[in-house]
């Protein structure tokens, strides 16, 4: 089920249209990796966008494919520079949207599609407000703690603590352009086809 609280004009006829970046945030255990993996499969077109990290390399990991690997110096000349969308620093590690590959993604008329906490959107919708930021949200509160409780990897601390970042996450679907129930992957990764593609930016000619 998709609630739009926000919406935009079609472009007139006569003008250029470019299509926009899509921001797609929600809390922790509501699904956001399986649904959009789902619509990079639906949609290959689209543009997903890599972050930039100073953390190390997991393994299996692969560098320009799951994130940029960067030291501590290069990301603050990158923030400096004013090359990234939006920067956050987590778990004692920065992360950032490299501002560059998006705006070419978009300028070649590839929608594009960054995944990012709460924050990191609303430091988006500032830096890039013809961005369309929509939340995911589980079908119910209890689902949300069902998943995060199944996984079983984590003990209840890091769980309340988890549930406690949700509850401020889900209070600010006001701030959202759109919001995406997942109840079901395919039907929400189909709901973001639409909300992904169907409504570009006037640029002019």
């Amino acid at each position: 089920m998709t609630s739009r609280l926000n919406s935009n004009g079609e472009p007139g006829s006569g003008v250029r249209a470019r299509p926009r970046l899509t921001v797609v945030s929600g809390p922790s255990g509501v699904g956001k990796s399986s649904v959009l993996a789902e619509l990079r499969t639906m949609r290959p077109d689209i543009y997903f966008s890599v972050s930039v990290t100073t953390r190390p390399p997991r393994p299996g990991e692969v560098d320009g494919d799951h994130y940029h690997f960067v030291d501590r110096d290069a990301f603050a000349r990158m923030v400096a520079r004013d090359e990234l969308l939006e920067h956050a620093e987590y778990a004692g590690n920065n992360y950032g949207t490299p501002r560059a590959p998006v705006e070419a993604a978009l300028d070649s008329g590839r929608p594009a599609v960054l995944e990012i906490e709460l924050q990191g959107a609303r430091q988006v919708r500032r830096t890039m407000p013809e961005a369309q930021l929509i939340m995911l949200v589980p079908p119910n509160w209890e689902a949300l703690v069902r998943r995060l409780t199944g996984r079983g990897t984590e003990d209840d601390a890091v769980v309340h603590r988890r549930l406690e970042v949700a509850k401020q996450e889900l209070a600010a679907a006001e701030e959202f352009d759109a919001v995406v129930e997942n109840a079901d992957v395919r039907v929400a990764a189909t709901e973001l086809v639409t909300l992904v593609v169907g409504k570009p930016t006037v640029t002019g000619d």
